[in-house]
């Protein structure tokens, strides 16, 4: 049983209770900061996107700007959501060497992702842990979460959804068109619970963090209350904070690539063009590439995957630039990629993303 840091920090403005855990991830990098679970829930509503994700693709930015919903881009993958006050966080920032936590992120997920299931069982909720990264209810998901690294600090946030808004979940979501927003609505009540609709009511927050403190203790870990530190507190002011709030993070994909986004719009001649295609494997993979002469000129990789190093993608994207555009070059240059960066990309291998690339090429 090791001994780690409890901050239950209730309800937090949205920037906060998205981001703060950076900073104490950075602080435990540095040496100053120990293990830590945080407990804590937006105030507010928001709309939030995956760190690999393209905003003008995911997310209705007119709406949310429309009704004062704040865009906040967390630093790990998966998909753009909604979330708001009826959903209990808990984020999990871990010293990699600590023994009871796993290396592979798949294992990281399914261990920890226990006391969650603890949480909801001890309520009358028969979930289950779901690969890679949900606990479902009858095949149902009550509870989404992402994982990551900060140096030496590895790092997993999730949910419990106390109750769903589905009306302002699909809204966020940047659709074709109507009649696909009403598909997309019908498939979320479909695939999507909560305890609320599970139990007919929401159980007290005090119950529901009890139970989670009672799952971390299961898998070896002892909750101890404290408080965040002075320099948790400047780390996320004068670091974690201002980044968040830059467009650059905000439209990261997009300011990597200013001139293949914007020869979307436009017919490149000869034997140059810009080709996009997706690819769903375990995860969603989305390629956008420019092609001169049959060979990669430059290429945004996007998607709702999970890269650990999160921050990789840059390297890759470099690295596959002048590469031939058949199959085996593609998949040669990303396996070795990942095996000089020791990647971990949890639900695709490197032949998804080989056949992303691919399949842009045929367009």
């Amino acid at each position: 049983m090791e001994n780690w840091r409890l901050l239950d920090l209730g309800a937090l403005q949205p920037l906060e209770a998205q981001t703060l855990y950076e900073a104490v991830a950075i602080a435990l990098d540095k040496g100053l900061a120990p293990s830590t679970v945080i407990l804590c829930n937006p105030a507010k509503p928001y709309a939030c996107l995956g760190f690999h994700q393209e905003i003008e693709t995911e997310i209705d930015i007119e709406f949310c700007q429309k009704h004062d919903l704040p865009i906040i881009r967390r630093s790990q993958g998966g998909g753009a959501t909604y979330l708001d006050s009826d959903q209990q966080f808990y984020q999990v920032i871990a010293d990699e060497k600590s023994p009871v936590v796993p290396y592979a992120v798949n294992d990281f997920f399914q261990k920890f992702l226990q006391a969650t299931v603890h949480a909801c069982n001890c309520l009358g909720v028969p979930a289950t842990y779901k690969p890679i990264n949900d606990v479902v209810v009858n095949g149902r998901k009550i509870s989404g979460n992402g994982a990551g690294k900060t140096g030496k600090a590895a790092v997993l946030v999730g949910n419990i959804i106390l109750d769903l808004d589905y009306d302002s979940m699909t809204r966020v979501l940047k659709v074709p068109d109507e009649k696909f927003r009403d598909k997309l609505a019908k498939s979320i009540r479909e695939w999507v619970t909560s305890l609320k609709q599970e139990l007919g009511y929401v159980p007290p927050r005090s119950k529901i963090k009890k139970l989670l403190i009672e799952g971390y203790e299961k898998i070896g870990i002892a909750l101890v209350p404290g408080t965040l530190t002075y320099e948790e507190k400047r780390i996320f002011t004068e670091e974690v904070k201002p980044k968040h709030l830059s467009g650059e993070w905000l439209y990261m994909p997009e300011y990597r690539h200013p001139e293949i986004v914007k020869k979307r719009t436009i017919k490149v001649a000869g034997d140059v063009k810009v080709v996009e295609a997706s690819h769903k494997a375990k995860k969603m993979i989305r390629v956008t590439m420019e092609i001169a002469f049959n060979k990669i000129r430059d290429i945004l990789i996007s998607g709702d995957f999970f890269m650990v190093p999160e921050t990789a993608l840059p390297k890759l994207e470099r690295d596959l630039v002048n590469v031939p555009l058949n199959h085996d070059d593609v998949l040669r240059r990303v396996k070795n990629f990942y095996e000089s960066f020791k990647i971990q990309t949890p639900g695709i291998e490197p032949e998804d993303i080989a056949q992303a690339i691919t399949n842009a090429a045929a367009e």
